[in-house]
């Protein structure tokens, strides 16, 4: 008797051991979660960069003589005295020459009850002496920029305020990598560039997106490692690296020289004269901040090519006491600076705005397109939300991959401490979730009674 035997079901194949899954839900769930804070750095950075022509047209009296520009300037002190007139309140700074024609000059003045960093700043006419009026200056940004600065870095949240930029800023090289592994690592393509050439909806949407972000990937890490120099907990991460590397921007460390009675004897005027013998054009004279202490005369153009050149002037003599260049920065406070420089605009003027301009439209665009093929895997039927793609993906990683990629998660997590922790997080939760399933899903069984 022949007895039939039911076949054995196919053996199912393993799920591939890779860290493509495991990318790829990282990727999904950064981009999800991070993507309205990458949004908000994005406008707000949008309006930041256009403070230059903002603060020209709201603080165009104070900025501005207000008459065409004729005849010989009154002499630096006599600005300075004029200044103090009007405004004899506080401690007399620094002074800062104009840097154009047509332009006023800048008195600092110390005054009690500033916030830390700020100066109240009288501007006076430069031909007549007029005082246009004055400014509370914070860091060298007017009112309307130190705003747009704290919008743009902290929301005016403070401390708290600061861990949503920080968050984003830490997590977008993530997202970058991640969006660029996924693609160039996937199985059978032929060019490592999208293509347009594809059905409309959800493909086209991620050729669109991919091609976006090939384009702003190396824009957007610029942007990514300069600002997190002034985060909080990267920033202080960022400074251990620099003491390391001796990578600090170098400062003027003048010898004291012995005081006289009745302060300096060196004009402001000669300060100037002298430092415009040493080349350097425009600048901010920094008063002497004690007796014996020395004039600082510092170059204040931003822009291309970088100059950043600084004297100490012996306050008695005359003498130049001290000196420091560009050339004398290494080469990561070069770096430093210039990328910060860049991040704000100032480089290369209009044309380093309007690609800081570009930069955060293409990454606005690019969100939304990550958005709507989120939402383009929704069901047909129903109003679920899309699927996540599977989790546990990081539970099946091969033993090489862990080898390799667990010393740098570590590392970029030290680096950035905000990303440390909520990848912890993610991946806490990415493991309880299923048990927690489980655990609701259990029957209730019914006591006596």
């Amino acid at each position: 008797m022949t007895v039939a035997t039911r076949p054995s079901p196919p053996r199912l194949p393993r799920p591939a051991r890779s860290a493509l899954p495991l990318i790829r839900r990282m990727h999904f769930y950064a981009g999800i979660f991070v993507a309205p804070l990458l949004a908000v750095l994005c406008l707000t950075g949008l309006a930041y960069a256009a403070t230059p022509q903002l603060d020209k047209v709201v603080y165009r009296h104070e900025f501005s003589v207000g008459h065409p520009a004729s005849g010989p300037a009154l002499p630096l002190s006599a600005q300075v005295r004029a200044a103090r007139a009007a405004h004899p309140e506080g401690t007399l700074v620094s002074v800062a020459p104009p840097a154009e024609t047509g332009r006023t000059t800048g008195v600092d003045l110390s005054v009690p009850g500033l916030p830390t960093g700020a100066v109240r700043t009288v501007f006076v006419d430069p031909f007549t002496g007029e005082v246009r009026g004055a400014l509370t200056m914070t860091n060298g940004r007017p009112p309307l920029q130190q705003w747009l600065w704290d919008l743009h870095g902290t929301l005016h949240g403070g401390t708290v305020g600061r861990w949503y930029s920080e968050a984003a800023a830490s997590w977008l090289p993530v997202l970058l990598l991640g969006g660029l592994a996924l693609w160039f690592a996937k199985p059978g393509r032929r060019t490592p560039l999208p293509s347009m050439r594809v059905r409309p909806g959800r493909p086209r949407t991620r050729s669109v997106h991919v091609a976006l972000g090939l384009a702003l990937c190396v824009g957007l890490a610029g942007l990514t490692v300069t600002g997190l120099t002034w985060s909080h907990y990267a920033g202080a991460r960022f400074e251990t690296v620099l003491d390391a590397l001796h990578g600090h921007t170098p400062t003027l460390t003048p010898a004291q020289t012995a005081s006289a009675p009745g302060g300096p004897s060196l004009s402001v005027d000669r300060v100037r004269h002298i430092a415009e013998a040493q080349g350097l054009r425009p600048t901010t004279i920094d008063y002497p901040s004690a007796p014996g202490q020395p004039f600082v005369v510092g170059e204040t153009r931003d822009h291309w090519p970088v100059e950043r050149t600084g004297i100490t002037v012996d306050a008695r003599t005359g003498a130049v006491t001290g000196k420091l260049t560009f050339d004398d920065y290494p080469p990561l406070a070069k770096l430093s600076t210039i990328g910060i420089r860049l991040h704000e605009g100032l480089l290369f003027g209009l044309v380093n705005q309007i690609a800081l301009a570009a930069l955060a439209v293409g990454t606005l665009v690019l969100l939304g397109g990550g958005y709507r093929m989120w939402w383009l895997r929704r069901p047909t039927k129903g109003r679920r939300l899309p699927a996540a793609p599977p989790r546990g993906a990081w539970r099946r990683l091969p033993t090489r991959t862990l080898a390799v990629g667990l010393p740098i998660v570590v590392a970029l997590a030290w680096l950035m401490p905000i990303f440390g922790i909520t990848l912890a997080a993610f991946l806490v939760i990415d493991a309880a979730l299923p048990h927690l399933r489980r655990r609701s899903a259990l029957p209730t069984v019914a006591g006596p009674g």
